[in-house]
């Protein structure tokens, strides 16, 4: 009966509920002490002291708020102060949740980053097309040299659509479901085209600095566009096409605020709902870089070997910094998203990839 849209679940499945009988009591000066006892490790950032709302939004029987109380916790025990008599629990929250501060933070500053990105990426993808065609007549290596401009160009236009994409997701979630799911599938399609992109950066550097010879490769530019274009959209379309309900509205759980967690709120997005396709991305993301952080540990033990030799290597280090960005090495953060690491793992993510453009 007492159960919410999020499924939420209260301690020990203990709920409370304390009345007058034929009056409204609300607004306490002194307010109600209720006290939860519970044996498990339980603080503010997982466990919070709630009443239930009734008929609070349309077509639900209620949810959870937080509104007139305050937790304390104790060894052992959770104690809720409220100013009304109601029904009374102490919700658990699920891992990572965050309280709407840090929310409200991280959603400004990946649509400031997002923006400044995308305006970026577009003037630079314009600049790049002002580069002139390669002459037949190049050698193996000054062919491959002239093609990191066009892969550049590919990894730019990627990261362009991602930006869009994600800003569209935010406000898309408050329009049809339909218009919903194929912004996610948008969403989903250029997070994994702009991976490839970077993993195809990330090959082309190790044809360029540790390949000894001259490789020919034919037809070079058009495998790479079908391996970074191509599978990553096939598999997406294949997705949509047969299970479209994985893509759709995906809400950020807050710590507090419950009345507010609406498809309508800053904190809901067009994006992946189902768990076993958010592991498959982050097992993608994590095989390309781990791909990506190899070849940039290669380059970086030849330039420690050039150090030796001259003494002029101030520029090749430079531009093994730039590579940390160009190979999408900061994705990486991703996977340190857990006990104390989460806030500041989450605020260096966004900031940085926001800003990769």
């Amino acid at each position: 009966l007492l159960q919410d849209a999020h499924n939420n679940s209260v301690l020990n499945n203990d709920v409370l509920g304390a009345f007058l009988q034929g009056r409204h009591v609300a607004g306490l000066s002194c307010p109600v002490e209720i006290q939860f006892w519970h044996d498990m490790v339980l603080d503010a950032s997982n466990a919070t002291c709630v009443f239930w709302q009734p008929g609070a939004s349309v077509g639900r029987t209620g949810i959870w708020s937080r509104d007139g109380c305050e937790t304390t916790h104790r060894e052992g025990t959770v104690i809720c102060h409220c100013n009304h008599l109601t029904y009374f629990a102490v919700l658990l929250l699920p891992a990572g949740t965050l309280s709407p501060a840090h929310l409200a933070s991280l959603t400004h500053i990946s649509t400031i980053g997002c923006s400044l990105s995308a305006a970026a990426t577009l003037c630079t993808l314009l600049l790049c097309c002002f580069s002139s065609a390669v002459p037949s007549t190049l050698s193996c290596r000054q062919r491959l040299r002239d093609n990191t401009t066009k892969i550049h160009r590919h990894l730019l236009a990627a990261l362009l659509l991602l930006n869009c994409s994600f800003l569209l997701s935010t406000l898309l979630a408050a329009g049809p479901e339909g218009l919903c799911q194929v912004t996610a599938a948008l969403l989903h399609a250029s997070l994994l085209c702009t991976l490839a992109w970077m993993a195809s950066e990330a090959f082309h550097l190790l044809l360029l600095l540790v390949k000894v010879y001259n490789v020919y490769i034919q037809h070079y530019l058009l495998k790479l566009c079908l391996f970074a274009w191509g599978l990553p959209t096939l598999a997406v379309v294949a997705v949509f096409v047969f299970k479209r309900d994985m893509y759709g509205y995906h809400t950020i759980h807050s710590s507090e605020g419950y009345s507010n967690m609406t498809i309508e709120s800053p904190s809901a997005r067009c994006w992946l709902t189902s768990a076993p396709a958010y592991y498959a991305t982050l097992c993608y993301t994590g095989l390309i870089l781990l791909f990506n952080m190899l070849v940039l540990g290669r380059v970086v033990m030849i330039l420690r070997r050039i150090r030796r030799q001259k003494r002029q290597a101030r520029k090749d280090w430079a531009t093994v910094l730039g590579l940390t960005c160009l190979l999408g090495t900061t994705w990486g953060l991703a996977f340190f998203s857990f006990s104390v690491f989460l806030i500041p793992q989450l605020y260096l993510f966004t900031i940085l990839n926001s800003l990769q453009g």
